[in-house]
């Protein structure tokens, strides 16, 4: 079987297969999902992801009406952490272990490092909590969909009722 253009599967070492991207409150309610290819990266996924999303109705703060997004090494770049500081979202994010060195190998002119606090990121779990409550149902852990479309529908209908009960 070939991956077909824009029906998010990909080659990976398990075979074809989609990433699902999701942004979730503390509630581990979906707010938005994006479906991609098995092989491609989480980081460009970030920014359309957190454009999905909006603020309640009434808020007053639509720049920075977020809290805090947290999230792991793999959207520790720097153009992310620019976009959420712009939109002042605050971030808790691991550095990574080359971007760490590359910064004291320049020394002051490396910059600041980043705030990261190990208590806050504890509470990432909530999106392998979210991805976990949608897997419940089978044809989302299998995708038995074939079209993209299909099975992005099938995961904001299962989210709905998870809002719902």
């Amino acid at each position: 079987m070939e991956a077909v253009d824009g029906e998010a599967l990909g080659r990976s070492r398990g075979g074809l297969s989609s990433t699902l991207h999701l942004a979730v409150d503390t509630c581990c309610r979906v707010l938005a999902v994006i479906l991609s290819a098995g092989q491609a990266g989480d980081n460009p996924h970030l920014i359309p992801l957190l454009d999905q999303v909006r603020p309640p109705l009434g808020y007053r703060r639509p720049a920075g009406w977020w809290f805090r997004v947290i999230a792991d090494k793999a959207y520790s770049a720097r153009a992310t952490r620019g976009y959420l500081r712009r939109r002042r979202i605050a971030a808790t994010i691991p550095e990574k272990k080359d971007q760490l060195a590359q910064r004291r190998k320049r020394g002051a002119r490396g910059g600041r490092p980043y705030t990261f606090d190990p208590e806050i990121y504890k509470r990432r779990n909530v999106v392998e909590r979210a991805i976990a409550r949608l897997k419940r149902y089978r044809a989302l852990a299998s995708r038995y969909a074939k079209r993209a479309v299909i099975h992005r529908s099938q995961i904001l209908l299962v989210a709905t009722a998870d809002w719902l009960s």
